[in-house]
């Protein structure tokens, strides 16, 4: 494919004469593959775990504030999901691209599933948190491991009195919630690596956008400070009329990659392998 052979001519440069980051940006299209719906497909996550709520007006502390039994049972079955989810080739390829690439290595990800960890990627920084982890809704305490006791559900399934108890908080009594980014919360350095993704885009070489399309702030401003510095800048996606191909048309350091991350990561590490052992 032309495009590789161009994308490898590029590679070759940054590899043997720059010194800056080799960033991934991933969203839902990674995990899609491994058989987690997106967010807004026709069978996305908001649609078959809520009562059709939008995904603004669900996905927000004000409502979990109001309702927090459906808002949990809604994030028991995604759990569910999650853990009957396995790590695709993607994944699997940008754990070995890591390997091969040491410090030079960043991986940003929108996803709060662990597939990037379950694949053995070391270094991740979740920039909407994590639904492996939970918090205090008072924020009493920092966040920390899910608690293995609580069982996942079918959407369908209510919260037992048990469940409850154990999705309290243990040292105020106030009901914890997921460790993720809410539509009406900002990020914050705390809890979302917001500064660091800032200082990982100001020192990007070269940055794979892989299965997402652009609807949220951070992700968009990660792609806009990379374009400002005229680095260049790789989208990774089967469509091609994602909001990232709308504000870089025209960019002369852009590649646009019309596959499946399962097929073209694989693709990608076998190059940056073969570089470094020329």
């Amino acid at each position: 494919m032309k495009i590789m052979k161009e994308l490898q001519t590029i590679l070759n440069t940054i590899l043997k004469e720059k010194q800056g980051y080799i960033t991934f940006l991933t969203g839902a299209g990674i995990s899609a593959e491994s058989g987690l719906p997106t967010y807004r497909s026709i069978d996305g996550i908001w649609i078959k775990g809520t009562k059709y709520h939008r995904p603004e007006e669900f996905g927000t502390y004000k409502y979990f504030s109001q309702n927090q039994e459906e808002v949990w049972q809604y994030n028991l079955f995604w759990k569910k999901m999650i853990a009957e989810a396995k790590p695709n080739p993607g994944h699997l390829a940008i754990t070995e691209i890591e390997k091969i690439l040491g410090e030079r290595f960043r991986l940003i990800t929108q996803n709060v599933d662990g597939l990037h960890q379950r694949s053995g990627t070391q270094n991740v920084y979740e920039i909407h948190g994590s639904k492996q982890k939970v918090r205090c809704s008072k924020e009493c305490s920092e966040p920390f491991d899910f608690p293995e006791n609580i069982k996942f559900k079918e959407y369908t399934e209510d919260l037992t009195a048990d469940d409850i108890d154990d999705l309290k908080c243990k040292k105020c009594g106030n009901w914890l919630r997921p460790h993720t980014l809410w539509f009406d919360e900002s990020y914050n350095e705390k809890y979302y690596h917001f500064d660091t993704a800032y200082n990982i885009a100001d020192h990007t070489d070269i940055l794979f956008v892989v299965g997402t399309s652009g609807s949220t702030a951070l992700p968009v401003n990660i792609v806009e400070t990379v374009k400002i510095r005229a680095k260049w800048i790789v989208l990774i996606n089967p469509e091609s009329d994602t909001y990232f191909d709308y504000i870089l048309k025209g960019s002369k350091t852009l590649f646009s990659v019309q596959e499946s991350s399962s097929k073209a990561l694989p693709e990608l590490k076998m190059m940056i392998e073969d570089i470094i052992n020329a």
